[in-house]
């Protein structure tokens, strides 16, 4: 098993290399790869110094798998390029999440869905995927109808240029780069990608589009408003979620304990919930404030948060290049 890592050098590169090495991923090679500054940087992985490639060494080095963190641009130039040699690609970017003929893969809900013909494999963004993971045995039970949304997402979410603001802020200090337009430190940005034509952000977009996708229903009522927060590392969410049939909170629980890579946590009488702190360097997405919505039928409220560089992105698409070995698909 050869495996590339483009973007190695960022934030979910990084990452990357981490939870290959916890989960014993069965690569014999890695080909990091990185701009073309940084070729012939050298990358340790497990006492072992690779060194940095170009893009092109990569190719022609022919990996079993490859997978990209290097944004959306990096990717539609040349994630192709990669499956055209036979590497199958998994891409962290939003480059291809929407595109009709690629799969949008969170493996605990529709790995089965992928086939060897799979070449470009898309893993959703990672507020997508903490949300659908939390939802999925919910929808099976009770059949979603509407989901309101709000996120507070750190720092770590836009990349090392964002975490330098915030820690410079912190120390009192003007930002030499700043990723943002306002301040981050004591403030909160209702902000996150671009505004489009509707006035929603394009961060908002993907939940609404890539939960339909993941889902396979493009009925699903969802609407979202995405914010930035000063934490580092991990993602909130509050999730408002209507279904067609009523639902028992016991039942709930019991639902939400037996999803693959969910883990509850709701004791509010011990001061028990769900924090970005909690998360850090986890793999599991948290579940907590699990309550009623009083003021209609049939509708949940709850609380989730989950480490957005793991499960957000470097563990999910490890994941999927687990499930493609395991069944001989790479």
């Amino acid at each position: 098993m050869k495996l590339a890592i483009v973007g190695v050098t960022g934030l979910v590169g990084t990452e990357l290399l981490k939870t290959l090495a916890e989960r014993q991923f069965p690569l014999v090679e890695l080909l990091p790869v990185a701009s073309e500054k940084s070729v012939g940087q050298l990358i340790e992985y497990q006492g072992k110094e690779y060194p940095v490639l170009s893009m092109d060494a990569a190719i022609a080095a022919r990996p079993n798998i490859a997978i990209f963190s290097a944004g959306g641009a990096v990717s539609k130039e040349h994630a192709p390029r990669f499956a055209a040699v036979g590497t199958t690609v998994i891409d962290n970017s939003s480059a291809w999440r929407l595109d009709p003929g690629k799969k949008l893969v969170v493996p605990e809900i529709n790995a089965q869905e992928l086939t060897a013909a799979d070449k470009i494999i898309a893993n959703p963004n990672c507020s997508t995927i903490q949300m659908v993971l939390a939802l999925s045995e919910l929808h099976k039970a009770y059949q979603i109808r509407r989901i309101v949304v709000s996120t507070y997402q750190s720092v770590t979410g836009t990349g090392k240029k964002a975490v330098d603001q915030l820690m410079q802020e912190r120390a009192g200090q003007a930002a030499a780069s700043p990723a943002y337009p306002h301040p981050i430190d004591l403030n909160v940005l209702p902000h996150i990608d671009v505004f489009e034509a509707n006035a929603y952000t394009k961060e908002e977009m993907k939940m609404v589009h890539e939960t339909r996708k993941i889902f396979g229903d493009d009925s699903l009522r969802i609407t979202a408003t995405c914010v930035r927060v000063p934490a580092l590392g991990g993602h909130s969410e509050a999730v408002n979620v209507e279904f067609a049939q009523d639902f028992d909170l016991a039942d709930v629980r019991a639902h939400l304990a037996r999803t693959p890579g969910v883990e509850v946590v709701d004791d509010p009488g011990q001061n028990c919930y769900p924090m970005p702190l909690l998360s850090h360097g986890r793999d599991a997405v948290l579940v907590g404030r699990l309550r009623r919505d009083e003021s209609q039928p049939n509708t949940l409220n709850m609380w989730v948060v989950a480490d957005n560089l793991r499960k957000g992105a470097a563990t999910n698409a490890v994941q999927i290049a687990e499930y493609l070995v395991a069944n001989g698909l790479a």
